[in-house]
């Protein structure tokens, strides 16, 4: 399954990605605009889930618009879910230890292309990727 580093080497190798931290998390942004972050669960978001909190590592990934969210969420709720903090934000939450190297660089690619300028995303889409 994934980790850190598989979510730094994906993110990274997009172009004019930079990593940072956000909240003191790590994060990846693509023009200043974040697109992947580590997101640990806070208390709110442990109320809310309950018994079904996850325990291990979470990441937080934008996507095109809330359709996509609940598609993930309803597709794969074993790796995928969201919190009421994300209601009405295009972001869904990922269990890393739960999600396959192939899907989570499909999913990055997704969130950075919500993210980029559009000029930036034409390029990358246009050189075949």
């Amino acid at each position: 399954m994934a980790t850190w580093d598989d979510v730094a080497r994906i993110a990274l190798a997009l172009p004019e990605t930079a990593e940072g931290t956000s909240y003191g998390q790590r994060s990846w942004k693509v023009a200043d605009k974040g697109f992947v972050w580590e997101r640990p669960l806070r208390r709110a978001d442990l109320a809310a889930l309950g018994d079904a909190a996850p325990g291990g590592p979470i990441l937080g990934a934008r996507v095109a618009d809330l359709g996509v969210r609940e598609a993930l969420v309803a597709d794969d709720p074993d790796v995928y879910f969201t919190t009421p903090h994300f209601d009405g934000y295009p972001a869904v939450l990922v269990q890393l230890d739960r999600i396959s190297v192939t899907d989570l660089e499909e999913l990055v690619v997704e969130a950075w292309l919500a993210r980029a300028p559009k000029r930036l995303a034409r390029k990358f889409l246009a050189a075949g990727h």
